[in-house]
């Protein structure tokens, strides 16, 4: 692995917990990172939990000179810079075309002129759309998005022939993807553009699909990104969380120590022109993973409310299958769910948050993207 590693978006969830382990292993870490009011409040001020040890470059991934002076000396690079929010992105598109795949044609334009060593692009389980699906009778089945008229209805499973709901599978990296939002769209996009260079360029790329990452240093307060950091700043205001249909659609939660590691293992790795999920493997459903948070919290009485809504775009199931960065990386999630979420309760309860889901689902509804 390279000792001068720049990390776009670095002083954001995922990656100050991986300059901290970088620092740690002795390498020479820079983050370059705008520092935005929807993920770290109006004041732009340098996060409070960000390695002193680390350099940091205040300044946006689509301004070129910015990014060409992060790059220099960096020897490699994980770009995890981008804006987030599925729902968010639907009426909010060219701020996440910009983000995410201008930044990133601007970031690569610039790797081109600057050679690194290595390039790790944070990818997304949205680019899947549904997960993969099986019947009773153990036929696998690629699903379809489901229609207004079947979600108008209440009927939240993806259905067989017979009417019948199909059984939600792991998801491996060869699954047809399907692009249900203007985020996932996006970051296809940063995906393939960094592929494709890296083939290209002769630059060694590995694309890391993360699928629901949580833990300390969440952006409490941004309402259109990350359920559990949702559901818990609606709990540290003795709100209840408000699920989405029956609550029985079922994610794949990863603590962010499993994702930074991902990102350490990639970067010190031989792999080129790969693309590996990195989750935990296993199911939750979303009203098992409300109802687990409220009670590490110590607020089991407060209990989720289930909308019976629907938002555009959304999918029922999707699960990662990590046998491929098992086998490749020598991946494996180390953090278990009880584990996580007991470390998660232990920084919230220092925590503040401002409860802005209100306000979130009234601007979904008004562009008739909550039904």
């Amino acid at each position: 692995m390279e000792h001068s590693i720049l990390i776009t978006g670095g002083a954001g969830f995922i990656g100050s917990h991986l300059a901290d382990d970088l620092v740690r292993l002795g390498h020479s870490v820079r983050i370059l990172d705008n520092l935005c009011e929807q993920v770290h409040g109006p004041d732009g001020a340098i996060p409070t939990y960000l390695n002193p040890r680390a350099e940091i470059i205040q300044g946006d991934i689509c301004d070129r000179k910015t990014v060409a002076a992060a790059l220099k000396g960096a020897g490699a690079v994980v770009h995890l810079a981008a804006a987030v929010g599925v729902g968010q992105s639907m009426y909010q598109i060219e701020k996440y075309m910009q983000t995410n795949s201008l930044g990133t044609a601007v970031l690569l334009e610039e790797v081109i002129k600057n050679p690194v060593k290595k390039l790790v692009v944070a990818s997304s389980m949205s680019i899947y759309g549904e997960g993969c699906y099986r019947t009773a009778d153990n036929v696998r089945l690629t699903a379809g998005q489901r229609t207004h008229q079947q979600l108008g209805d209440g009927v939240w499973d993806i259905l067989d022939v017979n009417g019948a709901p199909l059984i939600p599978m792991p998801t491996p990296e060869s699954k047809a993807l399907t692009l249900s939002s203007v985020y996932a769209l996006s970051k296809y996009d940063q995906e393939m553009l960094c592929l494709m260079a890296g083939r290209t360029y002769g630059i060694p790329t590995v694309a890391l699909r993360f699928f629901n990452v949580y833990g300390p240093r969440q952006a409490l307060s941004n309402p259109y990104t990350g359920v559990l950091a949702i559901f818990a700043a609606r709990l540290l205001n003795n709100k209840p969380p408000l699920i989405f249909e029956d609550g029985r659609q079922q994610r794949d939660f990863v603590s962010v120590h499993d994702v930074a590691r991902a990102c350490r293992m990639a970067l010190a790795s031989d792999l080129k022109e790969e693309v590996l999920n990195i989750g935990s493997g296993q199911a939750y459903t979303i009203i098992e993973i409300a109802e687990l948070l409220a009670q590490v919290m110590g607020k089991p009485h407060i209990a989720p409310v289930i909308t019976g809504k629907y938002r555009v775009g959304d999918i029922r199931h999707c699960y990662a299958d990590i046998s491929r960065a098992r086998r490749l990386l020598g991946y494996h999630p180390e953090i278990s769910m009880t584990d996580g979420l007991a470390e998660l309760c232990k920084w919230l309860a220092d925590q503040q948050a401002e409860d802005h889901v209100d306000r979130a689902h009234l601007e979904l509804a008004e562009r008739g993207l909550t039904v």
